[in-house]
C-alpha cells in the first residue's frame, strides 16, 4: 500500500515546506473522494505508488526550470498535475479537464495546500488558445489522438535538456501507437527509476516538439 515514506525515500532533497504537503495529500483525497468520486476505492488504497509516485516519475527525466509552464491535459483528480506542482514549486502548472467536477476537486486540493503556482480550468484541449513549455499527461487517449488535440500548443523556444515537447505516462504495448513519431520520440523506462511491482510495463513517451 506505501505510505509517504515512499516519496521521502525517491525524493530525499524535498524541503520541509513540500514534505508536510505530501504529507496532507492523502488525507485530502480521501476527504474529497468521499463528497466527488474520482479515485476509485481499490485504487485509493494504492494512492501513493498508483497516483503520486507514478505522477512524479515525470520527475526523473526533467527537473523542470522556474518559470516553466507545463500544462496537464485530461488532469482528473490532479495527477499528474498536483504532485508535481508540490515538487516544483516555481514551475506555473495549468490543469485542465472537460469534467468540472474532477476541476473541483483539484482546486480543492490547491487551495488547501496552497499552491498558489497551479491554475485550473474546465475546458478541452483543443479549445486552449494559449502554448505552453511542456504538455504532461497521464494517456488520456490513443497517443497519434493526443497528438493531434495538441497541436500547436507548445512554444518553440526551448531552456531544457529536453526539448519543449509532450511528456506521457502509459501502461502496455504502444509500439504502434507511436511508429509515426519515431524520429521525434523517446522512451523512457519507469523500472529504472522506481522499483514496485506497478511500474513493470509503465514508461513515459517523450515527444520532442
Amino acid at each position: 500500500m506505501g505510505t509517504v515514506n515512499l516519496i521521502y525515500d525517491y525524493f530525499p532533497e524535498l524541503t520541509e515546506e513540500q514534505r508536510e504537503r505530501f504529507a496532507r495529500l492523502e488525507g485530502l483525497y480521501r476527504e474529497w473522494n468521499e463528497k466527488i468520486n474520482v479515485i476509485s476505492r481499490k485504487d485509493m488504497d494504492e494512492f501513493w505508488v498508483h497516483h503520486v509516485l507514478h505522477s512524479l516519475a515525470i520527475a526523473k527525466i526533467i527537473r523542470f526550470a522556474p518559470g516553466t509552464r507545463v500544462m496537464d491535459v485530461g488532469t482528473g483528480g490532479g495527477f499528474p498535475g498536483i504532485p508535481l506542482a508540490i515538487l516544483f514549486p516555481e514551475v506555473n502548472f495549468y490543469l485542465i479537464d472537460s469534467i468540472g467536477k474532477k476541476i473541483k476537486v483539484v482546486e480543492g486540493i490547491r487551495d488547501a495546500l496552497g499552491l498558489q503556482h497551479v491554475r485550473t480550468e474546465q475546458i478541452r484541449v483543443e479549445n486552449v488558445a494559449e502554448q505552453q513549455d511542456f504538455i504532461v499527461s497521464r494517456a488520456v487517449t490513443a497517443f497519434p489522438a493526443f497528438v493531434k488535440l495538441i497541436r500547436g500548443k507548445i512554444r518553440k523556444d526551448s531552456a531544457h535538456s529536453l526539448d519543449n515537447g509532450v511528456i506521457y505516462l502509459k501502461g502496455g504495448d504502444f509500439e504502434e501507437e507511436i511508429a509515426p513519431f519515431r524520429s521525434k520520440v523517446k522512451i523512457y523506462s519507469i523500472p529504472d527509476f522506481f522499483s514496485e511491482d506497478f511500474f513493470e510495463t509503465k514508461k513515459i513517451i517523450y515527444l520532442k516538439n
